[in-house]
């Protein structure tokens, strides 16, 4: 059943609500709103006659406030050191991973310097789902530039293109199916989940034509 927030007519005027009017409003079939007086859960009474009246204000208290905007992300545990703990247990780089060979040649240094990167891609990536639409556009700018960074670094460090393109879309799943577990985890209503999903699909793609250019302009100057 639909909840209905609006109150009229009826017996609403004088400051109660008959079994159908509460039950309409709270979306419950009435043998429901039945139960939950009988268990003291909203406040009733029965009349001389043998019908049940409910407190307008009780009713309204019970009505879901619509909400505005979803949760931040950081606060529903989607954080960058949320996500590095998903990327840890996917394993994006096994010790048997053929593509993997480039990132073993790297240096404790570089190691560390590109994971830095990383988690600086993720957490701008992670700012911009969160953001409201006029600021979103300007931390997608941003993070692209670091996603061109990110790609120049690797051409640098030595990986092919498609080494490149590997690891990142290695990455990319583990992110995206961490968003669709905090999502569920956190209920998110059908449609907020779908437009999340939607809104780091989006991104995604566009981090990823920056990666790609990044690389060739840092294969071009090494």
């Amino acid at each position: 059943m639909t909840r209905n927030s609006g109150l009229r007519g009826g017996s609403a005027e004088n400051g109660w609500l008959t079994l159908g009017e509460a039950s309409t409003t709270l979306g419950v079939t009435p043998n429901t709103l039945r139960r939950w007086a009988d268990r003291g859960q909203i406040p009733s009474f029965v009349t001389p006659g043998g019908h049940r009246r409910f407190l307008v204000t009780a009713v309204q208290s019970l009505v879901p406030t619509a909400r505005t905007r979803r949760p931040a992300l950081a606060t529903m545990g989607a954080s960058p050191d949320g996500m590095a703990r998903a990327y840890r247990r996917a394993r994006p780089f096994g010790l048997t991973d053929e593509h993997a060979g480039w990132i073993s040649r790297l240096s404790d240094a570089e190691r560390s310097r590109f994971r830095e990167q990383g988690t600086r891609l993720v957490g701008d990536l992670l700012a911009h789902l969160d953001a409201e639409r006029a600021e979103a556009a300007d931390l997608l700018t941003s993070a692209e530039r670091h996603a061109g960074e990110y790609g120049a670094e690797a051409a640098r460090l030595g990986a092919s293109l498609s080494d490149t393109v590997e690891g990142f879309l290695r990455f990319r799943k583990p992110f995206v199916d961490e968003l669709a577990v905090v999502a569920r985890r956190r209920r998110l209503d059908t449609n907020e989940a779908t437009i999340l999903l939607a809104d780091a699909e989006l991104a995604l793609d566009r981090l990823l034509v920056a990666l790609m250019v990044g690389h060739g302009a840092g294969g071009n100057m090494a």
